[in-house]
């Protein structure tokens, strides 16, 4: 047996050995995921090589551990996601870019976000749920908050919490900015 089947055989029986550990048919997983339902059979299979991407998408749907697959370590242990793996998101903004840091398990819940800012960059946002709560610490420049009427600005080190559940704004100020963002719904 080669190397690449082997890989192949551990990816597919990985994959598979999480989906049923959690219950989940291959419907469930390609509507968690994003990834068509006849892409996951044939991955299962080892009759398909998915992009990073794709696994990407799978293992967060299936809450795996990305790097364990190929060992055939799913179960708890230290989960690493390496700087240029996590994935980014385009926003209501211009010049900002946004990581997300929070386990795809926890969206909706408590989101974790790594927020960089260009030269007078902004995020706008709609009113999220009823009660939900932002908490932003300035790491980099100085950021402007509005949350609603409600107005503040932040240097290094600074915390705000406001409100999200009214329309609210993020804009770095003067120049280039990065905030780590806490979403806490309630």
């Amino acid at each position: 047996m080669n190397a690449r089947s082997d890989i192949h055989d551990r990816l597919a029986a990985s994959l598979k050995e999480a989906r049923k550990a959690k219950g989940l048919s291959l419907d469930a997983v390609a509507k968690l995921s994003g990834v068509s339902r006849s892409m996951v059979s044939q991955i299962e299979r080892g009759e398909s090589s998915p992009t990073v991407a794709t696994l990407w998408n799978l293992t967060q749907a299936l809450q795996v551990d990305f790097a364990g697959l190929l060992e055939g370590r799913t179960a708890p242990g230290i989960e690493v996601i390496r700087g240029d793996a996590a994935p980014v998101i385009g926003g209501r903004g211009r010049g900002v870019r946004i990581r997300i840091l929070s386990p795809a398990e926890a969206a909706g819940e408590h989101e974790v976000y790594d927020l960089r800012f260009e030269a007078g960059g902004a995020l706008d946002s709609d009113p999220h749920g009823p009660g939900c709560r932002e908490h932003l610490t300035v790491l980099e420049g100085e950021i402007s908050v509005l949350s609603g009427e409600d107005r503040a600005r932040l240097a290094v080190g600074d915390t705000a919490r406001y409100f999200a559940d009214r329309p609210h704004r993020i804009q770095s100020v003067e120049g280039p900015a990065r905030a780590i963002l806490i979403v806490q719904n309630s």
